[in-house]
């Protein structure tokens, strides 16, 4: 049995060898232009398209993957960051649990983005390119099938055109022949050369039949997949895109909230520290701006600003510990006001001014005021930063 196994396996091989040569010069043939080729400019676009198909998709997947390594780089940066904070967050600071809770969830939610992106954009990517491999193989199989048929489809033709020459030398027997042989053996001779001749032809016709079948097989397959194929590619691109940023606008909404409340926990930290050196610090009016926040935002009760000429505002700093004596006395907020030109304060509903004198009177407006925010006075101990605002907005303390 190893001996025929043997046997079929170098018959194989011999006929692949042979399948190879006649290939190659069916090529050298076609490119010598002593051979027709058989084209097809509809197939060979849907080629073209499935090659740009290819590429791009493969781009595409690259980016994703590149773009995969930067979120875990993200993610890995924020996680030493807020593990950086919790290491230097003494215990007895405001707000020591909320920051270990928002890095705990921040963490969370970069491990959250960064899988939900594996899952549907780089999974369903892989997928979409697994398939291209079999196609670009049975492309290069549906070519090599159509150099078969081609060289097939010459040789019966050769065949068929030598027929009657064939026929011709078998009509008139050779001088030789004709010698050699009684007159009884020509027939035997002539029936023999028509046999042969036959038998090449049906081969022929045969092998002719045989590479145009496998040939049309895999060319329609290929016709109807391609162009499936082709179009398929836009619903992977809307499916990819509308992911990443479906996901990342989530991901940035949620990560703000976080972020705020962080914010709000060292605005907190801060006034503390400054409550414990005996500073006044804007805290004290937090409960004030929420039970204003409805008011406000409705606006109903809100005033309408004075109309004001357009004056620049003058600076006049201070870097004392207690409230500079330049200040006349301060307004609480009672109302938002929206600053709408560059000199003016825009104010919140519960926000304390400390106001101050115009350097040239002539530049005050009936109803309008010069001050600073307190808040920014606890912080920077300066006045700098100062503006007009409409004195029907405020309360005076």
């Amino acid at each position: 049995m190893a001996e025929v196994g043997k046997g079929v396996n170098a018959g194989k091989l011999a006929s692949n060898v042979q399948k190879r040569i006649t290939r190659a010069q069916e090529k050298v043939m076609q490119k010598l232009g002593k051979a027709d080729e058989t084209k097809d400019t509809a197939f060979e676009e849907g080629v073209a398209n499935f090659n740009k198909q290819l590429a791009d998709g493969t781009k595409l997947q690259k980016d994703l993957k590149a773009y995969l390594v930067a979120v875990k780089t993200m993610h890995e940066s924020s996680k030493r960051l807020h593990d950086c904070l919790a290491e230097m967050y003494d215990p007895e600071w405001f707000g020591k649990e909320e920051v270990d809770s928002i890095a705990e969830d921040t963490d969370l939610l970069w491990q959250d983005f960064h899988q939900k992106l594996v899952d549907n954009t780089l999974i369903s990517m892989d997928t979409y390119l697994a398939q291209f491999p079999d196609i670009k193989a049975r492309i290069a199989k549906r070519d090599r099938k159509l150099v078969d048929f081609d060289s097939a489809r010459h040789h019966f033709a050769s065949i068929q055109k030598g027929k009657k020459k064939d026929e011709a030398k078998i009509a008139k027997p050779l001088t030789l022949v004709e010698k050699a042989a009684p007159g009884w053996a020509q027939g035997i001779i002539t029936a023999h050369q028509i046999a042969q001749t036959n038998l090449s032809r049906n081969q022929a016709e045969e092998e002719l039949g045989r590479a145009q079948k496998v040939f049309e097989e895999i060319n329609y397959e290929l016709q109807e997949e391609l162009p499936t194929l082709w179009d398929s590619r836009v619903g992977v691109y809307v499916n990819t895109f509308q992911s990443v940023s479906g996901l990342e606008e989530k991901f940035h909404r949620d990560m703000g909230k976080l972020n705020q409340n962080l914010s709000d926990i060292m605005t907190k930290l801060e006034e503390q520290r400054l409550a414990k050196k005996g500073v006044t610090t804007a805290s004290t009016v937090k409960s004030e701006e929420a039970a204003n926040h409805s008011l406000s935002e409705s606006g109903s009760d809100a005033p309408k600003s004075p109309q004001k000429n357009e004056a620049p505002a003058v600076t006049n700093g201070s870097s004392d510990a207690e409230l500079p004596p330049s200040v006349l006395y301060k307004v609480k907020v009672m109302h938002d006001y929206g600053a709408t030109d560059s000199d003016e304060l825009d104010l919140k509903a519960g926000d304390i001014v400390l106001v101050l004198p115009f350097a040239n009177p002539d530049e005050q407006d009936e109803g309008w005021l010069m001050g600073v925010k307190e808040s920014h006075w606890i912080q920077n101990k300066n006045l700098l930063v100062k503006g007009v605002f409409p004195e029907n907005f405020t309360q005076k303390l």
